[in-house]
């Protein structure tokens, strides 16, 4: 929800009492207390916020984090040159469409990420940042802003993004479309969630990433629990896995590009995992146990004569 942030971007850039933007709002007071305390704000009340305050597309809580309206803009777009840097050097053969998405979703993603990781945005805006935005910018400057921290670590997370979605395109996002209703909230949370779990495969240090390592538990956690689901039920049903798919939580972002890679050439086409095979033998294995006491009694045969030695059957 983006309620509180609304009112809170409001009084920064109105610079005027709670009671006087409600009289520009035309509701109570206390309404805006509740949207302070994060309530439910109707898209007319969101547009009435938009106008006031002059933020015509970007969300408040960015423009917040930004610091004004103006690094705002500066920001996404110094973001939208490094996701389209990083969307033109992808080789998994799977378009990244997430760093396609619109730009003020990209950046309050991209900012929220950050935030999780304990990165810290400079108040002001740093002179580099020019470099970053302006495509005919000199290849030494665009450098010299690549190696402010922040500016690499987004791109870093963006070229992880590259291969962290390639392998999920390529081996579980049919898993999903093709699955019961009962895992389409899952299916999201996975999707929605791939440039956080892109993030927990860069390499940053504790200075620039504070919180990184509290970050990477809980995103690895979330994915252990909705991958494990999701490969249970493909199992259950008998629908083929052509990888583990578990290997998206442990696997190094290159690796995960690398086996992407091989699937959009066609180069797996006759690899199952094996999961599906031992499914397949205790399916097969159940239904002998089931039927073989009928079969016994129908033929007569007795326990004394139904009895063997384990070891015959291992061959040496």
């Amino acid at each position: 929800m983006e309620s509180q942030a609304w009112v809170k971007v409001a009084l920064d850039i109105l610079e005027c009492s709670q009671k006087d933007l409600a009289l520009k709002l035309g509701v109570s007071p206390s309404q805006i207390t509740k949207w302070k305390s994060d309530e439910y704000m109707s898209f007319e009340m969101e547009q009435k916020f938009r106008r006031i305050t002059g933020i015509t597309s970007y969300y408040p809580s960015f423009v917040l984090a930004s610091g004004s309206v103006e690094s705002a803009e500066k920001w996404a777009a110094a973001i939208e040159s490094l996701a389209s840097l990083a969307y033109d050097s992808c080789e998994t053969g799977y378009s990244t469409w997430p760093l396609q998405d619109e730009i003020p979703l990209l950046s309050l993603n991209t900012f929220q990420v950050l935030e999780s990781m304990g990165v810290a945005i400079p108040s002001s805006l740093p002179d580099e940042i020019n470099a970053i935005i302006d495509e005919d910018c000199d290849d030494d400057e665009f450098e010299k802003a690549l190696a402010l921290y922040y500016f690499r670590i987004i791109l870093s997370i963006f070229r992880s993004l590259n291969d962290v979605f390639g392998f999920y395109a390529a081996y579980i996002s049919e898993l999903i479309e093709e699955t019961e209703s009962d895992l389409f909230e899952v299916g999201a949370n996975v999707e929605a969630c791939l440039m956080s779990l892109a993030a927990t495969k860069i390499v940053v240090s504790n200075d620039e990433a504070p919180k990184f390592r509290d970050f990477r538990y809980n995103v690895l956690r979330d994915y252990e629990e909705w991958l494990q689901k999701i490969k249970a039920h493909t199992i259950a049903a008998g629908r083929p896995l052509r990888a583990e798919i578990l290997d998206l939580i442990d696997g190094k972002h290159d690796e995960l590009g690398v086996d992407a890679e091989k699937e959009s050439l066609g180069l797996n086409n006759s690899r199952l995992h094996p999961d599906i095979y031992m499914n397949e033998l205790l399916v097969g294995m159940r239904a002998i146990h089931q039927v073989l006491p009928a079969i016994v009694e129908k033929l007569g045969i007795s326990e004394d004569e139904l009895s063997f030695d384990p070891s015959s059957l291992v061959r040496n």
